[in-house]
């Protein structure tokens, strides 16, 4: 094996990890926190942080295999099983993450009926239909032959092994990316910039009320008048760094790897194999960052692993004052500073 292979064998044992980690961290936090179990939102995270694991624990470790050998390293069968996973965790993961922008757009835009408009039972709903949009092309792809060994992305997944079937083939990985990719694509973009408009709208308001108070304290100091206005800055940027992240992630994570296999698709195209593992690990990163874009940065995670740790060591632990992760909205960063 050459060097960039060794590199990117490298880069794939670090996603592994860091996803392991970051997952179990956030399914653990879920566990020993009521105040979490109590939220709606966590039904979604749970779910995307159970199927980032499972894609790291049965997924990853084959794909490194198939970069190290430079060949299959399973069995048809189990090939076929693990290629089939790769297919239904990808897709689940991604309509769980549109789940996660609505039920964010809800509490923002509606906060007065949010508990009406999203309880626990519509979260049970918005999962099932996640679970059952994400089986269907498995299924398919399973029942036509569709799933076997790549050597381009050194993984099993869905695969062309007969040229008669290419039409076939193509309106399939069409419709299979347009209703996973693009459809929570369009999901995330709506909601998510509706949300920006309600923070920015919020900001505008405080910004008003702080330049008018400035303006009636003459006698200000001039350093703290400077601290306002350059808070005043960062209460804006906040909500579009935000956001910009939750979009941008699933983009750079995603969108490679997508536009490769519809590119794929063309008889004529042939893709390189470094770009292939390329791509296909930076789909594997996405389920490194979830936990820390969606659960471990945010200040109730931070404390219900401080309690974890200080139970552990035996510490005197102090009360977790955890507030409503579906509440927890980018209105939040207009109103008030969080770390």
């Amino acid at each position: 094996m050459d060097l960039a292979g060794v590199l990117l064998a490298l880069l794939l044992v670090l996603v592994l990890v860091v996803s392991l980690l970051s997952n179990l961290l956030v399914l653990l936090c879920f566990v020993y926190s009521t105040e979490i179990r109590k939220q709606v939102a966590g039904v979604f995270l749970v779910n995307l942080s159970f199927c980032n694991l499972l894609l790291t624990v049965l997924n990853m470790p084959f794909t490194l295999l198939g970069i190290l050998r430079n060949q299959q390293p399973l069995g048809g069968c189990v090939c076929k099983a693990v290629g089939f996973l790769e297919t239904f965790l990808t897709s689940n993961t991604m309509l769980s993450m549109a789940a996660l922008s609505i039920d964010k757009w809800i509490a923002v835009v509606f906060p007065l009926s949010y508990t009406s408009k999203m309880r626990y039972k519509d979260a049970v709903i918005l999962m099932g239909y996640s679970w059952l949009h994400s089986l269907t092309f498995p299924l398919v792809s399973l029942f036509y032959s569709w799933v076997d060994y790549s050597s381009v992305y050194a993984s099993c997944t869905l695969h062309l092994k007969e040229e008669t079937e290419r039409r076939r083939f193509t309106v399939f990985t069409i419709v299979f990316h347009s209703t996973s990719f693009m459809l929570s694509l369009v999901i995330l973009c709506f909601t998510y910039l509706k949300v920006l408009k309600v923070a920015r709208f919020h900001c505008k308001r405080i910004d008003i009320i702080t330049m008018q108070t400035l303006v009636l304290l003459v006698d200000i100091h001039p350093s703290v008048k400077q601290r306002c206005l350059n808070e005043q800055k960062r209460r804006r940027q906040r909500a579009t760094k935000k956001i910009s992240i939750f979009i941008g992630s699933f983009v750079i994570c995603f969108g490679p790897y997508i536009i490769t296999r519809l590119i794929e698709l063309l008889p004529f195209v042939t893709i390189n194999y470094y770009w292939g593992i390329i791509s296909k690990c930076l789909t594997y990163s996405k389920a490194a960052s979830d936990p820390f874009v969606y659960s471990l940065l945010r200040q109730q995670y931070k404390k219900v692993l401080i309690n974890i740790v200080n139970r552990i060591l035996k510490r005197d632990l102090y009360p977790s004052s955890g507030y409503n992760s579906s509440l927890d909205t980018e209105n939040d960063y207009c109103l008030q500073r969080t770390n």
